[in-house]
C-alpha cells in the first residue's frame, strides 16, 4: 500500500508528460503547415505557455486529488518537473526526427532568416560586427545544441510554473 501513491505520481507524470509532449507537437505542426516555421508569431509563443500552464496545473491537481486534498511545494515542484520531463523528451524526439527528416535544411534556413533579421534591425553594423552577430546568432543552429536548449527552457518553465501553482494550490496536514 505504500508504495501505491509513488505509483499514482509516475502515472500522473507519464499521463500529463505525453498529453503536454503531444500538444507540443501538435502546436509545433500547425505553425509548420501555416508557413510560419522560422518566424513563429509572438502569439504562438503565448498560446503554448498557456497549454503548458493549463497541462501542468491539472496534473498538479490530479495528484492532490490523489493525496486526499493535500499537496506540498515540493511534491508539486516534483510532479510539475516529471511531466516536464516526460513532456520535452517525446517532444525532443519529434524534433530529432523533424530536423533530420520532415525539414533537413531546418537550420540552414533558420540562418538565412536570422541573417536577414539581423540586417533589418542593425543596418549600420561594420562587417566584423555583423559577423560577430552571425556567428552568435548561429552558436544553436545544430540538432545537438538545439535539443539540448529544449529540455532546458522545458525544466525551467516547468519548475516556475509547477512553483507558482504549489504555492496556490498548496495544502498540508496541520502537525
Amino acid at each position: 500500500m505504500e508504495n501505491q501513491p509513488n505509483t499514482s505520481k509516475k502515472s500522473i507524470m507519464l499521463n500529463y508528460g505525453a498529453i503536454l509532449g503531444f500538444a507540443s507537437i501538435i502546436v509545433m505542426l500547425i505553425n509548420y503547415v501555416i508557413g510560419d516555421i522560422y518566424q513563429p508569431h509572438w502569439s504562438l509563443m503565448i498560446f503554448s505557455l498557456a497549454v503548458t500552464s493549463t497541462i501542468i496545473v491539472y496534473g498538479l491537481k490530479k495528484a492532490k486529488e490523489m493525496n486526499s486534498g493535500f499537496l506540498s511545494v515540493g511534491e508539486a515542484i516534483k510532479t510539475g518537473l516529471g511531466i516536464s520531463l516526460i513532456s520535452a523528451l517525446i517532444y525532443i524526439v519529434y524534433l530529432f526526427i523533424f530536423y533530420n527528416m520532415i525539414e533537413p535544411d531546418y537550420f540552414i534556413n533558420m540562418a538565412k532568416v536570422q541573417e536577414q533579421m539581423i540586417i533589418e534591425r542593425y543596418p549600420n553594423l561594420t562587417d566584423e560586427q555583423m559577423e560577430g552577430a552571425i556567428k552568435n546568432a548561429g552558436m544553436f543552429a545544430n540538432t545537438g545544441a538545439n535539443l539540448t536548449l529544449t529540455m532546458i527552457i522545458s525544466l525551467f518553465f516547468g519548475l516556475i510554473i509547477s512553483l507558482i501553482a504549489g504555492l496556490v494550490m498548496k495544502k498540508t496536514e496541520e502537525a
